[in-house]
Formats: C-alpha cells, structure tokens, sequence
C-alpha cells in the first residue's frame, strides 16, 4: 500500500499528524486518543498498514 493512500484512509476517519521523527511519524486519533508509528517509506506492508488501523480503532483499508 502506498504511504500517501494509508495517510488519507486515516484522514478519512479522523486521525491527524501528531509530530514526525527521523523515519517514523506519530499519527493519533483525538477522539480514542489512542497514537501509533507509522513508517514513513514510499510502500507500507499491507500487513504493517492493517496493524496501525487495527491500533487506531479504524476500519481496515
């Protein structure tokens, strides 16, 4: 999956940027207030991006 595919699935459910870091940003969801890493490479595992949902409580992409 492409990063920039799994960043507007998250926008799509209400999550945003929380801060970013070296390879990794930081993306949280306000209203469960629940953060996660996300690896901040061109492709993201489908497994990788079922993960950071899964944690995130939104629905799978």
């Amino acid at each position: 999956m492409k990063l920039a595919d799994l960043e507007r699935h998250l926008r799509e459910h209400g999550c945003a940027l929380y801060r970013q870091g070296g390879s990794h940003a930081i993306w949280w969801k306000p209203t469960s207030r629940k953060l996660t890493s996300v690896p901040r490479h061109r492709e993201v595992k489908e497994t990788t991006a079922r993960a950071i949902c899964k944690q995130l409580e939104v629905p799978l992409p």
